[in-house]
This record gives C-alpha cells, sequence and structure tokens, in this order.
C-alpha cells in the first residue's frame, strides 16, 4: 500500500550530521511502527516527510536495508517487510535468546536505586497502556528493556537487540493497533521482582514470558485471524434464472 507518511521530529545531537539525523528520525519511524508493514515508500515521499533532501534519505535507506527494516524494489520504490508466521516464529525466539542473556550479564551491576528507576519506567508504561497509546506504549517498553541491559557496562548486545526491534516494530504496532489483548499477566513485575531477589534464572524466565505473553500471543492472534481473513470463501454468486 503506497501512503503518504507522517514521520515524527525525533531530536538530535547538535553534533550529527544531517545524514545521521535522517537515519535516525527514519530507523525510530519504524521502530515505534509508524510505517506499517508492505507500506510502499518512495524517496521523494521519504523526503518530503522527512523535510529533507534526497541525499541523506538515500543514505539512510541503505543503512536500514543491510538492517533487513526496509526492502529495496527496485525502480526507486522501497517498502516495509510484510510479516509472516515463520519469520515472526524466528524473529520472537532470537529475541527471547538474546534478552535472557543480556538481562543475566546485567544483573550483577544492577542497584536497588536503579531498580527503582526501571520500576518508575514501568509505572508509566503501565499509564500508557490504560489511554491505549500503542506507539507511547512501544517505546516505553524499550526503555524498560534497554534500562536493564545497557545497566551491563561490557555488554555488546544491545546492538543486536535493537535490530531485532527494529525488524519486529511495524508489526508489533499493527498488532496493538488492531486492540488484541496485549497481556495477560504483567510480566514487567515479575522482572523487577526478579532484579531485586538477584535470581538470574528467575530474570531470564520472567523476560522469556513478557515476550511470549506479549507480542508473541498476540502477534500469532494476528496472524491467524489475517490467514483466516484472506482464506475465507467469498459470498455466494448471484445466479440468473
Amino acid at each position: 500500500m503506497n501512503q503518504v507518511v507522517k514521520i515524527p521530529f525525533v531530536p538530535a545531537a547538535d553534533n550529527l550530521t544531517d545524514q545521521e539525523t535522517t537515519y535516525q528520525r527514519l530507523r525510530t519511524a519504524i521502530m515505534t511502527g509508524v510505517l506499517a508493514p508492505e507500506t510502499t515508500l518512495t524517496f521523494r515521499g521519504l523526503s518530503e516527510a522527512l523535510d529533507c533532501s534526497p541525499t541523506p534519505v538515500r543514505e539512510a535507506v541503505r543503512r536500514l536495508s543491510t538492517e533487513n527494516a526496509i526492502e529495496v524494489l527496485g525502480n526507486r520504490r522501497m517498502r516495509i517487510p510484510a510479516m509472516t508466521p515463520a519469520k515472526f516464529e524466528e524473529i520472537v525466539n532470537l529475541r527471547i535468546a538474546l534478552e535472557s542473556h543480556a538481562g543475566s550479564r546485567a544483573m550483577p551491576y544492577i542497584s536497588e536505586a536503579y531498580i527503582d528507576e526501571i520500576a518508575a519506567v514501568d509505572a508509566a508504561l503501565d499509564v500508557t497502556m490504560a489511554r491505549g497509546d500503542s506507539s507511547g506504549l512501544t517505546i516505553q517498553n524499550h526503555e524498560f528493556h534497554r534500562l536493564i541491559y545497557t545497566a551491563n557496562p561490557h555488554q555488546v548486545t544491545m546492538p543486536a537487540i535493537e535490530s531485532i526491534w527494529l525488524q519486529l516494530g511495524p508489526f508489533q504496532h499493527q498488532v496493538t493497533s488492531e486492540s488484541l489483548e496485549y497481556y495477560v499477566v504483567d510480566r514487567h513485575k515479575e522482572i523487577i521482582a526478579a532484579l531485586r531477589a538477584r535470581d538470574a534464572v528467575a530474570l531470564s524466565v520472567a523476560i522469556e514470558a513478557d515476550i511470549r505473553d506479549g507480542i508473541y500471543r498476540s502477534g500469532m492472534q494476528f496472524l491467524q485471524h489475517r490467514a483466516q481473513r484472506l482464506n475465507a470463501p467469498a459470498g455466494p454468486n448471484p445466479q440468473s434464472d
């Protein structure tokens, strides 16, 4: 689907080049689901949406295509990749493996005061969820997890984790926008409890449960409903006497 998109402004550091600022804005828009799966894009349309010349847009698209966030179709057109059940399963399993590892490795560096900061982000996330702000939900959920993983000063997994979030973002926003039930149990509270208990095994279990009971559960439900709609037989053809 070819759409006119409005890409939100993202404040950038003063020392960033136009190319880096454009890349960060477009990357954030994809990660937070501003651009839906299968949205068709053009360089001209992106230049207008980002209010910049085509040159930094081309560089941003090149970088994002290597991160599997944009598909270059040829004829100067691009699109946000579609999500399939097999791809979704792969992304979720990789996310669980990376984030469970990152959480366990970060635990020795997390103080009680730092856990209080994580809990404050979760409290804000609860408010955002209650008012149905799916974009804000994604941003704050990323902030919650990023705070945990980056507590480890030696971590090297965040680029890989953010690459997964980038590929998942458009689909995750699409799912939450459909008002499907996103959580049955608030696993963030279990994550915080595991951190306070200094229990690395419980933390890994809670992170996996958070992902499976969150995006995996609702995402599979969305994909199943979509498959049923696509495979539904057409209504009866009118017959003439």
